[in-house]
C-alpha cells in the first residue's frame, strides 16, 4: 500500500514522527518549499507513486483539489482549537502578553471559542481567516496594520510562507496540526484505503505475573470492557485462564482506539484493578486469521514494559505501540433507533447526543456540572454551558442543586442527564 504525503519542507518531521506507528504502508513524499511548487509536485506523485491514498494539508488541498481522482482517499490534516491555545500558551511563557494579537488561518469563531474560555478580550485580537486565494502579500500587510495599529508584540500564523516573511521584522508563532493529530489522520486513512466496516478481532491478556489471582483479575477486565461504551456491541468471550478475546466491527476498534492512537481501558484496568495488560488487534479475511493476528499482536505487546496495544493486518501492516492516552467518549445506543431524531430535536448531532449517552452511562444517575461535563467532552467551559441550555430545552437533563468549589466562586448549578430514559419512552 502507499500512501502520498504533501507537506511543506519544515513540517516533514513532523509527519516522519507520526508515521513512526506505521508499519506495512510505503510512504510517497511530495515536499514543497514554496506554495506555487504544490500542483506540479502533486502530479508528479499522482503520476509516479500512484498513491492509493492521500494526506494534505488545508493549502496543498486547496492548490490541487481538481487533480485528486474522484475515487481516491484523500484526508486533510487542518489546525485546530488545541493548537491555537498552545500557541497562545507559548507566548505566555515568552513574557508575552495574550493580547493585542493578530492571527490568520483560524476561523473567528475558532478564536472566539478559545479567546472566551481564556477570558479574553476579543476587541483585542485581530483575525484573518483563512483564503487559498488570499496572496501572501495580502495577508503580510494584514499583520503590519493591525501591530502597527495596536502595537501587538506579535502574530500567530498557519502559514509558513507569512512566517518566512516576517520573521525579523515582527515576533511570530508558528501554529501546525500537532504530530498526534497528524498520526490519527494517517492511521485512519491508512485504514480507509484497506476498506472499512469488517470485523476484527481484539485480544486482552493480563499480565502473568498475576497467578494464581488471574482469574479474579480476568474477571474484573471483563466487567471493564463490558462497561467501555465505545465496546457497547462487541462480543466478549473467555480465552485461556488470562486472557479475553473481542469481536467487533473494524468501526468500534478504531472508535474506542481513537483511530488506533491509544487505548485508555487499558491504563483504566492500570489504574483501577491494578493490573497490567496489553492487547492485540488482527483483521482480515476470515475470522480465523483475525484471532491468529490478534494473538500474534498481543504477542508483540506483551515484549513492552508497560500496557500496550498493537494492530496486525493480513496486507502487512502493523500500528503500534498504542499509548493509553484518553480517547473521545462515543456511544451507538444499542436498541434505539431514536437517537438521531432526537439529535434533531435537541440541535445536536447524532456524534454528540451519542457522547453524552455514554457519559450518563459512565456517570450511574451521579449529578454533574456543566464544567465537568465540559472537561469530559474535550470542549471549552463555555461550550460546556451552551450545551447544557440545548439539552435543558430538550429536556433531556434535570436540574439537581448546585455546588460551590470555592468559598468566593459562585455556585455551579448541577444536573442529571436523562438521555437513556427520552430513547427508552420513544421507542
Amino acid at each position: 500500500m502507499a500512501i502520498g504525503l504533501v507537506v511543506h519542507e519544515g513540517h516533514r518531521q513532523r509527519f516522519v514522527e507520526a508515521a513512526r506507528t506505521l508499519d506495512g504502508v510505503e510512504l510517497a513524499w511530495a515536499v514543497y518549499r514554496h506554495d506555487d511548487e504544490i500542483r506540479e509536485l502533486v502530479e508528479g506523485l499522482l503520476r509516479d507513486a500512484r498513491p492509493e491514498g492521500v494526506l494534505l494539508g488545508l493549502l496543498p488541498y486547496a492548490r490541487c483539489r481538481d487533480l485528486l481522482p474522484a475515487g481516491l482517499p484523500v484526508a486533510v490534516t487542518r489546525s485546530a482549537a488545541l493548537d491555537l491555545a498552545i500557541a497562545w500558551a507559548r507566548a505566555r511563557e515568552r513574557g508575552w502578553p495574550a493580547t493585542p494579537v493578530s492571527i490568520d488561518t483560524f476561523d473567528r469563531s475558532t478564536v472566539d471559542e478559545v479567546g472566551e474560555a481564556l477570558g479574553l478580550d476579543p476587541a483585542a485580537i485581530s483575525v484573518l481567516p483563512f483564503d487559498p486565494d488570499q496572496p501572501i502579500g495580502e495577508i503580510v500587510a494584514f499583520h503590519r496594520s493591525r501591530v502597527a495599529a495596536t502595537r501587538a508584540p506579535y502574530v500567530i500564523s498557519g502559514r509558513m510562507a507569512v512566517v518566512a516573511t516576517l520573521t525579523g521584522a515582527v515576533e511570530v508563532l508558528h501554529t501546525t496540526p500537532t504530530t498526534g493529530t497528524i498520526r490519527a489522520a494517517l492511521h485512519e486513512l491508512a485504514l480507509r484505503v484497506r476498506g472499512r466496516q469488517r470485523f476484527a478481532a481484539g485480544l486482552f491478556l493480563i499480565d502473568p505475573a498475576d497467578g494464581p489471582t488471574a482469574d479474579r483479575a480476568r474477571v474484573g477486565l471483563q466487567h471493564l470492557l463490558l462497561h467501555t461504551p465505545e465496546l457497547a456491541d462487541a462480543w466478549i468471550d473467555q480465552r485461556g485462564h488470562r486472557g479475553l478475546l473481542v469481536f467487533a466491527p473494524e468501526s468500534l476498534f478504531e472508535t474506542a482506539t481513537r483511530q488506533w492512537v491509544g487505548l485508555p481501558v487499558l491504563a483504566e484496568a492500570r489504574d483501577t484493578l491494578g493490573l497490567r495488560a496489553v492487547a492485540g488487534f488482527g483483521i482480515g479475511a476470515s475470522a480465523r486469521l483475525s484471532v491468529t493476528l490478534a494473538e500474534q499482536a498481543a504477542a508483540r505487546a506483551e515484549q513492552d514494559s508497560g500496557p500496550a496495544a498493537y494492530l496486525f493486518t493480513d496486507d502487512g501492516m502493523s500500528i503500534g505501540p498504542m499509548g493509553v492516552a484518553a480517547a473521545p467518549l462515543a456511544y451507538a445506543h444499542r436498541g434505539h433507533g431514536g437517537l438521531a431524531t432526537l439529535a434533531v430535536r435537541a440541535g445536536l448531532s447524532p456524534a454528540t447526543l451519542s457522547r453524552l449517552a455514554a457519559v450518563e452511562r459512565s456517570l450511574g444517575g451521579r449529578l454533574v456540572s456543566p464544567g465537568e461535563l465540559a472537561r469530559t467532552l474535550g470542549i471549552t467551559d463555555p461550550s460546556g454551558r451552551r450545551l447544557i441550555r440545548k439539552l435543558i430545552d430538550a429536556h433531556l437533563v434535570i436540574g439537581g442543586g448546585s455546588t460551590q468549589v470555592t468559598r468566593k466562586g459562585r455556585p455551579s448549578r448541577l444536573y442529571r442527564l436523562a438521555i437513556t430514559s427520552a430513547l427508552e419512552a420513544a421507542e
